[in-house]
């Protein structure tokens, strides 16, 4: 994509009349946020694939018909948005990143930490996520759904698991519950509320050691192999009714009291 072969500063307005209203309001993009753009459609499209390395600097000013610092310009804004790493050096350059959750779920955290939200807030969305996804597994009761509940269940319950291994695999398990929506959309939001919880250290308590620790995931695996029998009948109510208490459940044991503190005091 030849973005343009003669720069300017699109910007500045050539005629020197004052401009008008409605022409004040018109921003003209940059041309280093015009090649940012062609590069990140490119790399959402998978056009530039996870790991490529990108043309050198001189194939890349060629292209777009842009200076060199007008290239250095484009290419910053591609790496603050995680989409590039540039290595410097002889053999360096830049490479392309696939979009990232966690990425995402930083921000999403920066965002709820200055609203002054609270953990208990974040986990509270979680069941507004999975309960309903629970009810409408049950009302269509597809024989694959209950056999991938079962398998993401006996591989949280292998033997010789770490009890952080456990919980992660648990935490599979509710990821799937929103993956058989086969919505996607609702399965990103899963992800970053799972991510935001991870970074606030909810992750490290239920990675604990002891009795307690164990006595919360036989409690676990208890609840969600009884939700999968109740999905297998078409019990939706009951269904409902479990997963919510189960999930309250879970938040208390694993932050208990800090569950109303802040993000901003937790995460920073």
């Amino acid at each position: 994509m030849q973005v343009g072969t003669v720069e300017e500063d699109v910007t500045t307005p050539t005629a020197a009349a004052e401009p008008s209203q409605d022409e004040r309001r018109v921003r003209l993009p940059k041309m280093a946020e015009l090649v940012a753009l062609d590069l990140r459609r490119r790399i959402i499209r998978n056009e530039l694939a996870e790991g490529e390395a990108l043309p050198g600097e001189a194939a890349l000013m060629s292209q777009y018909g842009v200076s060199r610092p007008t290239l250095r310009e484009a290419l910053r804004v591609l790496e603050s948005e995680s989409l590039i790493v540039i290595q410097r050096g002889a053999r360096g350059g830049a490479r392309v990143c696939a979009p990232r959750r966690e990425v995402a779920a930083r921000y999403a955290g920066l965002l709820l930490q200055y609203q002054g939200t609270t953990l208990a807030d974040v986990c509270e969305v979680r069941s507004l996520l999975e309960v309903p996804c629970v009810r409408m597994l049950a009302r269509r009761g597809r024989a694959d759904d209950i056999a991938q509940l079962r398998g993401a269940l006996e591989a949280a319950e292998e033997a010789g698991l770490t009890a952080e291994e456990r919980a992660r695999r648990h935490n599979d398990f509710h990821q799937l519950l929103l993956s058989l929506t086969g919505n996607s959309t609702l399965v990103l939001l899963g992800q970053l509320v799972q991510e935001i919880i991870d970074q606030a250290g909810v992750s490290r308590a239920q990675g604990e050691s002891g009795p307690d620790a164990e006595l919360a995931a036989r409690t676990a695996a208890e609840a969600h192999r009884r939700l999968i029998e109740l999905i297998d009948v078409g019990d939706a109510g009951t269904a409902e009714a479990l997963w919510d208490k189960h999930l309250a459940d879970g938040a208390a044991h694993a932050f208990g009291a800090a569950g109303e503190e802040k993000l901003l005091d937790i995460l920073t």
